[in-house]
This record gives C-alpha cells, sequence and structure tokens, in this order.
C-alpha cells in the first residue's frame, strides 16, 4: 500500500545552498585534495585507455570514469552526513572506506539515471527535468540507506513528493552556480592560450566536482532521508534483568 503523501516545505533552496558552500567552506582542503587524487588518477588512467583506441579501450575508460564518480560522490554523501552535527568525526580515509561498498549500486544506478533522464530531456525536456528532480536523491539512498540502484528510484520518488518545486529550484541553482564559475575560469583563461584553457577545464572541475554532491546530500537529509538506517544501526538499549524471585 502506498504511503501516506509526505509534507511539503521540508527544502528551503536559499537554506539548501547557505548549507551547501557552509560545508563546502569547511572541509574546502578535504573536498578538493580528494577531487585531484580521484579525477586525476580516472583522467590520467581514461586519457591513456582512449588515446592507446580501440572499443574495448574506451568501453574500459568509460568504466574507471563511473568507477571514480561513483566514489567520490559517496564520499561526499558520508561526508555530508558526518559534519552535520557541526563537526567531522571521521578521516578521509575513513568517509572513502565506508563509500566503497556502495560503488556498484551507483555506477548501475548512474547509467540508468543517465539514460532515463536522457530521453527524458529528448522527449521536449520537460519529462527529463521531472525526472531529474524525481530521481536526485537516488545516490544519497544508495550509499546511506544502502538501497539497490532499482529501488533508489522509488526511494528517491518517495522522498521528494511533496517538496518538487523546491528541490527542482535548487537543482536550478547549483546548475547556474557551476556553469558560472566555468564561464569566469574560461574568461580568465582563453587570452593566455590553448594549454591555460585546458588546465583552466580541469581546475573548474575538480572545484564544481563537490557542489552538486554537496547540494543533493543536504537535501536528501532534509527531506528525511537515512533516518531509517540509523536507527536500524543503533545499538539496541539493553534491557534490565527481572528482579529476583523472593525468597
Amino acid at each position: 500500500m502506498e504511503a501516506a503523501r509526505a509534507p511539503g516545505g521540508r527544502i528551503l533552496v536559499g537554506r539548501v545552498i547557505n548549507e551547501t558552500f557552509s560545508v563546502y567552506g569547511r572541509n574546502f582542503v578535504a573536498l578538493i585534495a580528494s577531487a585531484i587524487v580521484v579525477f586525476g588518477i580516472v583522467g590520467v588512467a581514461t586519457g591513456l585507455l582512449r588515446n592507446a583506441g580501440g572499443v574495448v579501450l574506451g568501453v574500459l575508460a568509460g568504466i574507471i570514469w563511473l568507477i571514480g564518480l561513483a566514489l567520490y560522490t559517496g564520499f561526499v554523501v558520508r561526508l555530508v552526513q558526518d559534519v552535520r552535527d557541526g563537526r567531522r568525526d571521521q578521516t578521509v580515509g575513513d568517509l572513502f572506506s565506508s563509500a566503497a561498498p556502495a560503488i556498484g549500486a551507483l555506477i548501475v544506478f548512474g547509467i540508468l539515471f543517465a539514460i532515463g533522464v536522457a530521453i527524458g530531456l529528448a522527449l521536449v525536456i520537460i519529462p527529463g527535468l521531472i525526472l531529474l528532480t524525481l530521481w536526485s536523491m537516488g545516490a544519497p539512498a544508495i550509499v546511506v540507506e544502502r538501497a539497490g540502484p532499482i529501488d533508489a528510484f522509488g526511494r528517491s520518488r518517495r522522498l521528494v513528493r511533496g517538496d518538487a518545486w523546491p528541490v527542482f529550484g535548487t537543482l536550478v541553482v547549483v546548475l547556474l552556480i557551476v556553469i558560472a564559475i566555468g564561464i569566469v575560469i574560461g574568461v580568465i583563461a582563453t587570452p593566455i592560450g590553448n594549454g591555460a584553457t585546458v588546465v583552466a577545464s580541469v581546475i573548474s572541475n575538480v572545484i564544481t566536482a563537490p557542489i552538486f554532491a554537496l547540494a543533493v546530500s543536504v537535501m536528501f537529509f532534509d527531506l528525511g532521508g537515512g533516518r531509517g538506517a540509523a536507527e536500524s544501526a543503533a545499538p539496541a538499549t539493553p534491557t534490565a534483568p527481572p528482579p529476583a524471585p523472593a525468597g
């Protein structure tokens, strides 16, 4: 039976954006250093494979890129979960380790997500935007709640229901911010030359990589995501032993 409709008003665009950049600022070194390591290794590996040529190596390069993206997404989700109490208790290594088991499910979900949204965008754009909004909480659900890649679509839809418009508005604002950062860095680098443009593209990707995942993770927890997982993970409260029978 379908659950009762979730109440709306849990997402405020300005508050989500503020928390996103607050978490970004407080954890800037960890986020950027992790992005450099993950996407640097992934970029070198995929570049070498693609330059070598061949369909098989091209597919392998795509798989490596998906693994890197999934790992980093899981890392960001875990980081937001960790800092929701006001401070980060886990190391970068701990966060990556806790996200690693979700890589396979994240890859499958990401592929299906991309195919579904792409088809929707091809159908007069609007269906794609609807799916982008309804499915946007799927990745955090996989990482935090251990949802399967298929179940994550339904879980995301249930979380977003009642707050679809503010979720969509937040995604649009975040996308515009990411685009604006890329344009500014590109404008600065273009007069310098082609080499600077390539470097600027890499810098832009590293700087903006955490933003979207941070915003989605903040909304996921604001929408009530992870509560069931946290409750199930909490140790049971021991019950007091029964009183001894009277002699």
